[in-house]
């Protein structure tokens, strides 16, 4: 009998131990909130990923993502690794098909980049959607933050977050207060296209001490006259130059407004272009073409005071 009591106990404990784990609660749901405030909820962290946009792609890396994204779009390149996931489609055209066979748990959507028929019927099949679309150089840490919150890679998510916030800070207490520079931003030339104020590029501007010249427009992206731009008179010229986004089609450039030497810009060549992939790319890099944009705004201002300098000899 008393050879069979530490046997008993063991039985004992083991069924103490079954006991515990039946009655342990499931591990909770997990629910964030997207760019478009919708409630986007798990049941476990995300394992296989979608990405439908660069910059979503960008954002999943640094939240610690990276190696379980699944499927990404075209010009999905950066970090490197990005170069190796196989692609869906673009932004235009999504091949829903492969992207259902790949048995994603998550797939994050850029709200304007991506077409809402294809959206529609991704949402139809029942896989989770994050809506992406940040308005505010703020909205990029906090992205990646949340997505970390979805993976579950919680520190390094915070991390990548934090080092972009102290970069976005040490550039706004060099340039914010800075005497402000009227920029015109050029999308597209034909026709002419720029950005309103309520888009990231805008905050990113104010964060360098510019003003966006067409702040006000109602459209996010509108399409503004040559005469309108001329009125506006910026005293900086800006567009993107050549990024992965860019394909093979040449780059529009910014020589056309050579042809109004009455524009301030042109006057004293403030004429800049910063990297595609940078400028239009709404993921942790911005901060990158936040620090060439302040830069170039301030040699806009150091033109400014060497003009200003010469016509009061």
């Amino acid at each position: 009998m008393t050879a069979c009591l530490p046997r008993l106990a063991h039985c004992l404990c083991a069924l103490g131990l079954a006991a515990l784990a039946a009655a342990a609660p499931a591990r909770a749901a997990i629910s964030v909130t997207d760019d478009t405030g919708a409630t986007v909820t798990l049941q476990r962290p995300a394992q296989r990923i979608v990405s439908l946009a660069p910059h979503a792609t960008e954002l999943l890396f640094a939240a610690g993502g990276g190696p379980r994204i699944v499927g990404t779009v075209a010009y999905s390149d950066y970090p490197p690794p990005a170069r190796d996931i196989p692609h869906v489609g673009d932004n235009r055209s999504l091949d829903l098909e492969r992207i259902a066979a790949l048995k994603p748990d998550l797939v994050v959507v850029w709200r304007h980049g991506n077409a809402q028929k294809q959206i529609d019927r991704l949402r139809a099949l029942g896989i989770p959607l994050y809506f992406s679309e940040p308005h505010r150089m703020s909205d990029i840490p906090r992205s990646i933050e949340t997505l970390g919150t979805l993976l579950d890679t919680r520190a390094s998510a915070h991390d990548a977050a934090q080092q972009f916030r102290q970069r976005v800070d040490a550039l706004r207490q060099r340039y914010a207060s800075r005497p402000p520079v009227p920029v015109f931003y050029q999308v597209w030339e034909q026709p002419l296209m720029t950005l309103n104020g309520q888009h990231i590029f805008s905050d990113m501007l104010a964060l360098c001490g510019g003003r966006n010249v067409f702040a006000g427009e109602p459209l996010l992206v509108p399409t503004v006259s040559m005469e309108a731009v001329i009125a506006a008179n910026p005293e900086v010229l800006l567009t993107a130059s050549m990024g992965a986004t860019q394909g093979n089609r040449p780059i529009d450039t910014l020589d056309a407004w050579k042809r109004w030497p009455q524009l301030l810009a042109v006057q004293r060549g403030n004429l800049f272009t910063i990297n595609g992939d940078l400028i239009n790319r709404f993921g942790p890099r911005l901060v990158d073409a936040a620090t060439l944009l302040c830069e170039d705004l301030e040699q806009a201002r150091t033109r400014r005071l060497g003009q200003q300098a010469t016509v009061g000899r």
